[in-house]
């Protein structure tokens, strides 16, 4: 079986594999719902280190961008349903049901969301959907499961509703210190800027200010820096880094890291994995 595979387009998606695998970067645009069925899932952000496994559900919030490794347990397959909770459908909620937020959250961005009898109720009825690939979901079903589980997670944690239901955009944040703890995220300019809250342009021109240097120079220089300590100082493999500090591939990465360096990192490795121990 592929995967993931949509069940309700663009809403609700079933993931299923066999063998462990990291997805190297994940953008969130809208609040996404993480409903873990079998196996083990690890959300990385700058932020947080979450783990789960199967029976527990996990409340991702928006605009976030972040690594998730997906690890099936020892005789048993990975299974995961994941609920994207756009802001159309959530508009609609609050209209129909007349909810609103009250004041602004300031909670931690993701949540394990704790488990309940009704939440239990409500895995057992969507994972037969998942399973049969949604052949037997229509777009009519599909959108009141989504409200279901929206009004279950009032149910069980009120405070949600300031979670859920803020519309506003995302506000101009500290430029600085989101720049220095995600850098290594291979995502486009564009979107460090939407997730800064700022236009293209009033993020170069910020990003100039802060750092003195326009965005794609500064992120290739801390992305090599990076790079060299992890090779000296931590003698990581060059194989084993370059993904996880946003290059799209080892030859652009060797290539970049010799133009700067004068050497390829694997000369570099193998300077220092030649020294004798101290």
């Amino acid at each position: 079986m592929t995967s993931p595979e949509e069940i309700l387009p663009g809403v609700i998606f079933y993931s299923y594999l066999s063998a462990k695998r990291k997805e190297k970067v994940c953008l969130w645009n809208h609040h996404t719902l993480i409903l873990q069925v079998s196996g083990k899932l690890v959300l990385e952000t700058s932020e947080q280190s979450i783990s789960m496994t199967g029976g527990e559900m996990l409340l991702i919030r928006k605009n976030q961008v972040g690594n998730l490794t997906k690890t099936p347990l020892p005789g048993a397959n990975y299974e995961t349903i994941v609920i994207s909770l756009q802001e159309d459908l959530l508009c609609k909620i609050v209209l129909e049901e007349k909810l609103e937020a009250d004041q602004k959250y300031i909670g931690p961005p993701n949540l394990l969301i704790p488990s309940n009898e009704f939440l239990q109720g409500y895995f057992q009825s969507i994972v037969p959907y998942a399973r049969s690939s949604g052949a037997t979901m229509t777009d009519e079903m599909g959108i009141l499961k989504v409200k279901e589980i929206v009004k279950l997670l009032l149910l069980a944690l009120p405070r949600l509703r300031n979670f859920l239901f803020d519309f506003s955009e995302p506000h101009k944040i500290d430029l600085e210190r989101f720049m220095l703890s995600n850098f290594h995220f291979n995502v486009p300019v564009e979107k460090f800027a939407q997730l800064t809250g700022r236009s293209l342009a009033s993020f170069k021109r910020d990003f100039q200010k802060t750092f003195n240097s326009p965005p794609r120079q500064w992120l290739q220089h801390k992305r090599l820096n990076a790079a060299k300590y992890l090779i000296e100082i931590k003698h990581q493999k060059p194989s084993a880094i370059y993904l996880d500090l946003g290059f799209k591939s080892l030859s652009h990465f060797s290539h970049a890291f010799k133009t700067k360096f004068g050497k390829s990192p694997n000369e570099l490795t193998c300077i220092f994995t030649e020294l004798p121990l101290k």
